[in-house]
């Protein structure tokens, strides 16, 4: 017999219990969709995450005082970073292209009778090519304004709409810290940055915040970028010496700084999501087991409801090996049929999910071949039993079955 009879006589028997053969196929669906969301909800995890880290500036890294693993944290007792320190990197770091101090604090910013508490920071021109920051109305701060310690700032969007709603605010003066301070420009939305508000923020010139708000020079971080992508490791041991001789580390001592490294926070990020990903997938893929017993109970079923059936085949000259190949072709076109609308399903609802949760939908590339190679290894691998029984019938006792 040959292979399209077979898949025919397969089909056949299937569709003449299309409800049976339907329900049979929900545990491969669940399965496989249940794999496809988690793939590619892991996939759009990571995808989210490269953006996010590549969103903090071009060839950026970041010197913070303390000796954690978590950039932009401190630990208690450590002597903070200070001017001289930055002066250090700008003269001896010759790998470094941009540097920028960066100090804040959490303040109430006020227009008339609106107010809105924010994180205040002081900071440099140089910043805002660091962090490839773009003012969409307005100027940019200037070289002038961080010199003189001028009385302005650079609002974020949000806080542009907590103290003017839909009002320009450019050219008009708010106070922060009982200081007036006169908005000469607005910052690009940028949406949320790892779970924050990155447009709830305001930027002062760091000599206006040093001078008339926190009253002195040390600082919270120093951010530079490298010259090129080439170099980043040259520049982040170069900022790494310079520190260690200023804050007098002896050879084989541990920093009392780290100099971070945005790729190192994503690979980790990545790492921790990748692992994620793997363990959920596998747990969504209990469900294929699931399935595949569901498929290889109803065929047993289906071999007992045929046993006639396949006597009389097996009496008109069908081969035992005919009988075989017919039931482990049901059911593997059970198990495919399954994961085909699985994989749609899945796809859907990643989709929906994605959009849902403000994350990149990523297709799933090797999930679709997986699905399919799975779907067809699981008809196989639970056909066997049922399709050996029906193959192992004895004509005359399958004739006379009731």
């Amino acid at each position: 017999m040959t292979i399209s009879s077979t898949v025919r006589l397969a089909e056949s028997a299937l569709l003449r219990n299309k409800m049976r053969s339907l329900l049979t196929t929900l545990g491969m669906v669940i399965g496989v969709g249940a794999v496809v969301i988690m793939q590619a909800m892991g996939q759009g995890a990571t995808a989210y995450i490269s953006d996010q880290i590549s969103g903090l500036g071009a060839n950026m890294l970041i010197a913070v005082p303390g000796t954690t693993r978590m950039m932009g944290a401190q630990s208690a007792g450590v002597p903070l970073l200070v001017e001289a320190d930055l002066e250090a990197l700008r003269r001896r770091a010759h790998s470094v292209r941009d540097i920028a101090p960066l100090i804040n604090r959490p303040l109430r910013t006020m227009y008339g009778t609106n107010y809105h508490n924010t994180v205040i920071n002081g900071t440099t021109p140089d910043f805002f090519r660091i962090r490839k920051f773009v003012v969409t109305e307005g100027r940019d701060m200037s070289d002038e304004d961080e010199r003189t310690g001028a009385l302005v700032c650079i609002l974020g969007p949000t806080v542009q709409t907590a103290l003017f709603g839909s009002d320009h605010a450019v050219g008009k003066e708010i106070r922060i810290h009982n200081l007036p301070m006169r908005v000469i420009g607005i910052l690009e939305p940028r949406g949320s940055m790892l779970g924050m508000d990155a447009d709830d923020i305001v930027y002062v010139p760091y000599n206006t915040f040093a001078r008339r708000i926190s009253g002195n020079d040390r600082l919270g971080a120093i951010m530079f970028s490298a010259l090129s992508q080439d170099e980043i490791d040259d520049a982040k041991e170069q900022a790494t010496q310079v520190l260690r001789q200023r804050r007098h580390i002896l050879p084989g001592e541990d920093d009392d700084f780290v100099v971070r490294d945005p790729r190192e926070m994503a690979s980790v990020l990545e790492s921790v999501t990748g692992a994620l990903t793997i363990l959920l997938s596998g747990i969504a893929a209990i469900s294929l087991l699931v399935g595949g017993i569901g498929i290889m109970n109803i065929m047993l079923v289906s071999v007992t409801e045929r046993t006639r059936e396949i006597g009389l085949r097996l009496a008109v000259g069908a081969t035992s090996s005919d009988i075989l190949t017919q039931f482990l072709v049901e059911a593997t076109i059970l198990a495919l049929l399954g994961g085909m609308i699985g994989l749609l399903i899945g796809l859907g609802a990643s989709s929906i999910v994605a959009k849902a949760i403000s994350i990149p939908f990523v297709v799933p590339i090797a999930a679709i071949p997986i699905a399919f190679g799975v779907s067809v290894l699981i008809g196989i691998v639970f056909g066997v039993a049922p399709a050996r029984k029906a193959s192992q019938l004895i004509p005359l006792e399958a004739l006379r079955f009731e």
